[in-house]
């Protein structure tokens, strides 16, 4: 139960930093359209920090964690941070009102794409494990 907690104070910080970040940045380049950073503060705080704080309760009452629960995880964190590290620089660019090439543009999208995919599929393993364990008691 330590990783549950461990995991949510890691995205705590990286969602405080997420929108000190989104707030400065927009602020020095005195931006004010709209722009992925400001997604990535919540992003973090939903899906990183109450997201584990719930894990946390559920396997406390249900104690749905298994050896496949590992794989699952690792598939969790590399899908959030991949969605993240590419608001971050679909953010960046957006501020910097960069022209992007088209093969870029579509690659930054694609790398979003795939983290989304991997955080869906890794959700979905997860809620299925959890329901087999409640399906015991």
């Amino acid at each position: 139960m330590k990783y549950y907690t461990k995991s949510a104070f890691i995205y705590m910080i990286l969602a405080l930093v997420g929108g000190v970040f989104y707030r400065e940045f927009t602020k020095f380049y005195n931006y004010i359209g709209k722009t992925n950073l400001s997604i990535i503060h919540t992003h973090y705080f939903i899906l990183g920090t109450f997201f584990f704080l719930t894990l946390l309760l559920l396997e406390k009452n249900f104690s749905f964690s298994t050896k496949k629960t590992k794989y699952i995880f690792m598939a969790y964190h590399f899908g959030l941070n991949l969605t993240q590290i590419m608001f971050l620089v679909r953010g960046i660019t957006q501020v910097l009102n960069s022209n992007l090439p088209s093969n870029v543009n579509a690659s930054i999208s694609g790398m979003s794409g795939i983290g989304h995919l991997t955080l869906g599929v890794s959700i979905i393993m997860l809620l299925i494990q959890i329901h087999h364990s409640v399906k015991k008691i």
